[in-house]
């Protein structure tokens, strides 16, 4: 236990231990959905009671379908922008730039706050092209260090609701006016999603408050007019949510049914 890293993170930095966690249990089922080695590996190097994550076998899908899905849209963005800048916002411990492994004319900039900053850079080794930035999100000072003359990409999964609705909306904007084209993907919880977060274990244990409700792709195509909506998801309509267990399944026909459920969690995608 010695040799192993210790981690003490409270509010919503916490909630990204249950979502790593989320990945390594994936990592060792029959059939993984994301199959994260690096996520496993990691895991038994951090000193850390994991069962506070409430974090199991059998609701990892809820994050690993998710994940799965936004590195298949960031794949598709890089097969046509090979020389792309990557921002991944909140980007936790997740191990994205590794799993995707970029070619060499991609720079990945991983965002989160310092001291997750720090963790990453004991945890995860050193690669071409690739940087950690220790900064808020919303501080919009990171961005003058990050080379604007080419398609942008900016991943954010599991960090739209943590942010005040003001906040998400002028940091979107930053990046749409401060790249000359790219792409926005993030995740978002309808008002239903964010007035039932005291349902939600991993929040709750950590503490932490969900603020901005995004219930469908108006409320950002308003804000933001120089985007163009590409895709707007169910989770449920994710094809990696197909191999999930069957009651994943029957949960996912009951979400569809209903539209307010169905807007409790959605996957965005717009250009710019």
């Amino acid at each position: 236990m010695a040799d192993k890293l210790r981690v003490d993170l409270s509010g919503a930095p916490q909630t990204m231990l249950a979502t790593f966690y989320a990945k390594a249990l994936d990592a060792d089922l029959p059939k993984p959905i994301l199959g994260d080695r690096f996520a496993k590996e990691i895991v038994d190097r951090i000193d850390y009671d994991w069962s506070k994550t409430t974090m199991n076998k059998a609701n990892s899908p809820s994050v690993t379908t998710r994940t799965a899905h936004f590195d298949i849209w960031a794949r598709q963005f890089l097969a046509v922008h090979p020389e792309a800048v990557v921002l991944h916002l909140g980007c936790g411990l997740d191990a994205r730039a590794f799993r995707l492994d970029p070619g060499p004319g991609v720079e990945w900039y991983d965002v989160d706050y310092p001291e997750v900053a720090e963790l990453r850079r004991a945890l995860y080794p050193a690669r071409d092209n690739y940087h950690v930035v220790p900064a808020s999100v919303t501080d919009p000072a990171w961005l003058a260090d990050i080379p604007a003359d080419r398609p942008t990409l900016m991943i954010a999964e599991g960090l739209t609701m943590y942010l005040q609705p003001s906040d998400g909306i002028a940091l979107l904007r930053r990046v749409v006016d401060g790249f000359p084209s790219g792409e926005l993907q993030f995740d978002a919880y309808g008002r239903l999603g964010i007035r039932s977060q005291w349902m939600n274990l991993v929040v709750r244990r950590a503490g932490a408050t969900l603020h901005w409700a995004i219930d469908g792709p108006d409320d950002i195509l308003d804000a933001l007019s120089a985007t163009r909506l590409l895709a707007w998801v169910s989770p449920f309509d994710s094809p990696t949510f197909h191999d999930v267990a069957w009651y994943y399944r029957a949960l996912g026909g009951v979400m569809r049914a209903v539209p307010p459920l169905r807007r409790m969690a959605q996957y965005h995608r717009y250009a710019f």
